[in-house]
This record gives C-alpha cells, structure tokens and sequence, in this order.
C-alpha cells in the first residue's frame, strides 16, 4: 500500500518499492526481452531468495478462488514455478507472458529491484547496447600511504555495501538513488546499476508523478562495472532519448545528475588521508571484453598488438619469445592457413579470383602475425568499433629550400594555431584539446591538422585484413594501427601516439 505521509530523507530508493503494473515504463522494459530472456528471469523472480524483493500474488488460504479471474492466483511458489516452466516448454508469444505478469501474477506492481534484473538481462542479451569509457582510480598527489599497502598502491579496496553507503552519502539531498549490483555471467565484473529520481522521497508518491513518461526515461539509469583485481571502472555515456518538448532540458539536466554521481564514486573509494581520483584512459567502446582485457587485472594492459605474445601463458616451449631457436615460418601460419581456407569455403559470389604468387600470401601473414600476434581476430569478439586519431608530425620540407624561405617558415605560426573553433566542437575535438601537454616544445615547422577516423565493428581486424590483402603494407605501418597502445582515441606525434598524459596507460 502506498504511504500516505512522505517525509524527505537522505537514503535511497528501497528495492521493494513496488511501480504500478499499469506504469508505461513497466510495460516498455518488458517487451524489451525476448521470450525465452522473460521466462528465465521470472523464474529468478520466484526464487526463495527473492520474494523479499519480487514476490508474486499468490491465493491464501482465507481467500476464495475467483471464477472470473482471467488468470488465476496460484497457491504457491512451487505451482507458480511449474506454470512458468511449461510455458518454456511451449511455444507462444511474448504479449501473453507479459500479460499473465502484469494482470496475474504481479497484478499489484513490479518492484525496483525486478526492473533493474529486466534492465540487466537486456544488457547481458544485447552487449553492444551501451558504449564505455574506461577509467582510472589513483591516489591524489601527496596523499598518505599505509606502510601494507605499499605493495598494491593502485588498487583501493571494494566493499560492496560500504561503497555503496558512502556513494548514497555523496548524492545530492534532493535526489534519490536506486542501486543494484550483479555478477556478470562470462567476466570478472561487477556491475551496477544506478537509477536516478529527481525527488527528495524515496516512497511511492515520488515514483508516481505526474509526468510518468520522463520518470523511468533512459538517461536516468546507467552503469558502472568494476573489474576484479584491477584499479579501472567502466562507465556507460548516456544513452539517447526520444525527442520531445522540453527534453533538451531534462536530457541536460540527468546529464548533470550522472556527472554528480560520477564524482561521488572516487570519493566512495576514499577515507581519511587515503584520497582517490579519476582520470581518463583515452579507451571506449561498446564490447567489454575488449576493456577487460585492455583495462583489466590480466596481464594484456600493456601488452597489446604483437606484444602480446610476453603476456601469455607459455605452455608450448615453441611459443615463448625467448627462445632462441624459433619456430618455421610455415609452421607458424598453418593454423592461420587452416581459418582461411575455412573462410574463402564460406564467402561466394565472386565468378573469378586473383591469382597470386603463394609466398607472397604467406609472406603478408607472417607480417601481420608478428604485428598483431594472435589480436585483432575478427571472431574474438574484441572489436573496438571507432578509432579517431590526429596527426601532429611536421610536414616534409624539401631540402632544396632557401635559407630565407627556411627562415621564413620557421617563423610561421602553425595553422591550427590561429584557427578559431565556430559553432558547435565535436566530443572528439574537446578531448583531443584537452590531452594537449602545457609544455609543449617550440614548433620547427608546419603541423598540419589531419584527423582519421576508423570506424567498423572491429578496426583493428579490419587493418589486419588489409595487410593480408596487400594493401596496407604491414612493414611500414606504424605500431599505433595494431592497437598495441590500447586506445580509441589519441594524438600522434613524431610518431608515436599519446593517449592521456603522453601514453595509453
């Protein structure tokens, strides 16, 4: 029953907060699953563990069994269990599933802690649904370190519940919080989920406002996922909203609000002469496999691109780096040999193919084997899907030039010095300024601003294709386009790439 009496607080959404079954958000998440999704997460529902949180309407014995009830009351868990288990074994359509849960059995509400599992469970079926950005947590400078923890300064402890308590401490006293943490199925993940409420209660009567269609609106809920042994989190970008009159405002506004809850997070972290901060990486994307293993507790954060091959278990003697008699070169492609020919037998249409020398062939993957070790497969299912890269070498000069024309172009200002931004910058140009070192040495000549961007589902398969093909030369190509420095977005200089602070890491 909803309160009659709200009083403003400072602690969070509770999970067994019911929302009404005929709310518009209820509905809208549902249908967001698929069939086989929704029945398996309503048998989590009905798990003894959970009927604090999601218990389901169930016939007491007092009460007598309705004849014109559609769908009547089951009389226990278990019975309710089986019914859910013979509609896995049938075939049917969503809209029946959904119905018998919002007029059967949850005719009285779906609690916050059901819509964040449904939340969840999209997540854990479409991973490409939301794009991360990885994140460092380190110490402030000059902040107090224990004499035990001098072995793992970098790696501040996480406790659940007393992170938790402490993040709901940083909110704002006139917003409220929902917050669910779950175990990732496949990675060494915990995930949370934070909704946002724009209201100083935490009962019934905030949740039913009048404008129930902006209530449970996308851009109020994103996620945080913590990796196991490693001092990175991933955060989720906002998601895009449908547009409407006034949505610029409120989409600015649950900006501001996931800004603030982002900074209370470093800050949960923290204690007394113990401070942490977060900075960025230079590294997105919407696989998080990817930044589990780029940002990861593994041994891959620094060993990307042919690198890689120092990083991993060496359980073959012919596999390790060190060793001085090193394998055939024909050996060491058979494998690749084996997927390619499993490959070409998939792909048809083409009525006439290229003949080429065989050791060429061979000779192209043996350099994109030693570029890219065994990364940038395109069915790993690591794929960085953008990567936006500014060039800041100088420009070739000729040799023949006069000294006076020497002279005189070395007393040019670059170009891109003197150009002045209009209208509206892109995300890319506002980060790309801001990694820029204060301490920049005197230019000798003329930067020109060129920017690439490499857009697919995996860019550095892509690139790896290429050098098979023929058509990027694999000798030449500088290390950045093998993904060794783990980044999605970065400034090449003299060659190199700098991602935050002069490197990937």
């Amino acid at each position: 029953m909803m309160s009659l009496l709200s009083v403003p607080t400072t602690s969070a959404l509770p999970s067994s907060q019911l929302i009404p079954a005929s709310h518009p958000a209820v509905t809208r998440i549902l249908y967001r699953l698929t069939r086989p999704s929704l029945l398996s997460l309503v048998l989590d529902w009905l798990d003894e563990r959970n009927q604090e949180t999601s218990g389901p309407y169930l016939l007491s014995s007092d009460d007598e069994d309705d004849e014109q009830d559609f769908y009547p009351p089951a009389s226990s868990l278990a019975a309710l269990r089986e019914i859910y288990t013979d509609l896995q074994a049938r075939k049917g359509s969503k809209r029946d599933v959904v119905d018998r849960i919002l007029e059967g059995d949850w005719r009285y509400g779906i609690s916050l802690y059901q819509l964040a599992m449904a939340d969840m469970q999209y997540l854990y079926d479409h991973p490409a649904s939301q794009k991360w950005t990885a994140l460092k947590i380190v110490r402030l400078s000059g902040e107090y370190i224990a004499p035990n923890d001098k072995e793992h300064p970098s790696i501040p402890r996480f406790h659940p519940a007393t992170f938790l308590r402490n993040l709901q401490r940083e909110a704002l006293p006139d917003v409220k919080a929902h917050y669910n943490l779950d175990r990732h199925p496949t990675l060494p993940l915990l995930i949370l989920r934070v909704f946002i409420l724009e209201s100083p209660y935490n009962t019934g009567l905030a949740l039913h406002s009048a404008k129930e269609r902006t209530t449970f609106d996308a851009s109020k809920t994103f996620y945080v996922a913590f990796p196991d042994f490693s001092p990175y989190i991933y955060v989720s970008l906002a998601a895009t909203s449908s547009s409407a009159p006034g949505s610029v405002s409120s989409s600015a506004d649950n900006k501001s609000l996931r800004k603030l809850m982002l900074e209370g997070i470093p800050k949960a972290f923290s204690k007394p002469r113990d401070r942490f901060k977060l900075e960025g990486t230079s590294l997105s994307a919407k696989n998080l496999d990817v930044l589990v293993e780029r940002r990861g507790g593994g041994r891959m954060n620094a060993a990307g691109g042919g690198w890689g091959v120092y990083a991993e278990d060496k359980k073959k003697e012919s596999d390790n780096p060190l060793n001085v008699q090193l394998p055939t070169p024909e050996s060491s492609i058979l494998e690749d040999d084996q997927e390619d020919k499993d490959s070409a037998e998939k792909k048809s249409g083409m009525k006439r193919k290229r003949v080429e020398d065989p050791s060429v062939v061979k000779r192209r993957k043996l350099v994109a084997r030693g570029r890219f070790g065994k990364s940038a497969k395109a069915d790993d299912g690591k794929g960085i899907e953008r990567l936006d890269v500014r060039l800041e070498d100088h420009f070739p000069t000729v040799s023949a030039l006069a000294d006076d024309d020497v002279e005189a172009e070395e007393g040019t200002e670059p170009a891109r010095k003197d150009k002045k931004h209009k209208g509206r910058r892109s995300t890319i140009t506002l980060e790309l300024d801001r990694m820029e070192d204060v301490d920049e040495l005197a230019d000798d000549g003329w930067r020109p601003d060129i920017r690439i961007t490499f857009h697919g589902q995996h860019v550095f398969a892509g690139i790896r294709e290429l050098i098979e093909a023929g058509i990027v030369d694999g000798e030449k190509m500088p290390g950045w386009m093998t993904g060794e420095e783990g980044v999605s977005v970065g400034v090449v200089k003299d060659g190199r790439i700098r991602g935050n602070k002069g490197s990937g890491l």
